[in-house]
């Protein structure tokens, strides 16, 4: 799978051109960082949420649609370590299709909070290839 390699940055994603070229990755990388913090960040992915991104409404296999609980638990709970197993737990399941879909054997997620009001995502996915490691946050 090759895909442009989008990183997080302090206002949301963003692509290296390198002499006119998108920089791009043979990884899960790009896939991660839109299946944690894709779609509508009001859209709590509970439900069939009026909130939900307007791409969703036109794919019609649910596994394709971008639903976020991670980025919504984030942005809408308090960054305390009360809340950091739910976050996890949240971020879990917004990869999980990596695993049924055959691309990922195994994925761990870690949420620590380094410092007031911030919460970073370390994920590591191990593929038949390799180990990914990513931090988020």
């Amino acid at each position: 799978m090759t895909d442009v390699l989008l990183r997080q940055s302090d206002d949301g994603g963003e692509v290296t051109v390198e002499a006119g070229l998108f920089l791009m990755s043979e990884g899960l990388e790009t896939a991660a960082y839109l299946s944690l913090f894709g779609g509508n960040e009001q859209d709590p992915a509970d439900s069939e949420s009026e909130q939900q991104w307007w791409g969703n409404l036109a794919e019609t296999e649910s596994d394709r649609t971008y639903r976020s609980e991670t980025q919504y638990l984030i942005r809408s709970l308090p960054a305390v370590p009360a809340n950091l197993r739910r976050i996890e737990q949240a971020a879990a399941r917004d990869l999980q299709w990596m695993i049924d879909a055959g691309a990922a054997k195994s994925i761990a997620v870690a949420a620590n909070i380094p410092a007031l009001n911030r919460v970073v995502l370390e994920v590591s996915i191990v593929t038949l290839r390799e180990q990914i490691q990513l931090s988020f946050g």
